[in-house]
């Protein structure tokens, strides 16, 4: 499954586009961890993996003007520090 397969199943995370595959790995994993439910997270890291979804994440977390929720950064600093 490609990530606009992947967006297109899970249309309600990216409400603000309708071009799918247009998406950036950046974009949905943004999506999913703010907003998506557990199995949606490990739908994704069966596609792209949990050490590819860290290094995404890392870099966008800690930013001064991140969207992460600060309870999403603490949890997934957590959970990726683990079984990443």
């Amino acid at each position: 499954m490609t990530l606009g397969e992947f967006a297109r199943k899970h249309k309600t995370l990216f409400w603000s586009t309708n071009a799918y595959d247009q998406l950036d790995e950046r974009a949905v994993v943004e999506a999913v961890l703010n907003y998506g439910d557990w199995e949606t997270v490990r739908e994704l890291a069966d596609i792209i993996g949990y050490k590819k979804m860290a290094s995404v994440f890392s870099e966008d977390a800690h930013l001064p003007r991140s969207n992460y929720y600060p309870k999403i950064v603490s949890y997934f600093d957590r959970f990726f520090k683990k079984y990443a």
